[in-house]
């Protein structure tokens, strides 16, 4: 029976507090927002320019790095079993059989605390004069997981072996 009563009345006091909760609500003053500053700095025209012109520079500097960059992939012709090892630069055409292979990027990326090698690659098959306009792959491959952006080709294979900057 003890029990019981101590139930109730432990239900009691929960149902107090939250029927008096209303009353314990305060509100806060509105604020006026043209009386709000910013929270940053401000800063000197003069300097912001220097620091885009600077940017700009640097930034072009990073893309004539970039250009001179270029892949090495591994060519395998599933059918003689033979495989020849392709150095392809960036944004120029190589042919292996019928593929024409083009780089458009080529990098070492960070992933999971290990640098792996990134290309994006464009593959045409040009045996048939219908194909010259489609890509049999357009997209990004990596070394180290070739099956992760697979290239399917019945007879031949590529494989990215890394990208390299001269």
């Amino acid at each position: 029976m003890k029990l019981g009563n101590n139930f109730f009345f432990i239900i009691f006091l929960v149902f107090y507090n939250y029927s008096f909760a209303e009353d314990r609500i305060l509100s806060t003053p509105l604020i006026n927002i043209e009386n709000i500053k910013p929270s940053f700095e401000d800063t000197n025209e003069d300097n912001e320019n220097f620091t885009t012109n600077e940017y700009i520079k640097n930034k072009k500097n990073l893309n004539k790095n970039i250009k001179s960059s270029q892949a090495t992939i591994i060519g395998l012709d599933k059918i003689t079993a033979k495989s020849s090892q392709l150095v392809v630069n960036l944004n120029e055409i190589k042919k292996f059989g019928p593929l024409e292979i083009k780089i458009l990027k080529c990098g070492k990326v960070e992933v999971n605390n290990r640098i792996d090698d990134i290309a994006y690659m464009q593959v045409k098959d040009l045996t048939k004069s219908e194909n010259e306009k489609v890509f049999i792959f357009n997209g990004w491959t990596f070394a180290s997981n070739p099956s992760l952006t697979p290239f399917d080709h019945a007879i031949y294979d590529l494989q990215l072996l890394n990208c390299n900057n001269i």
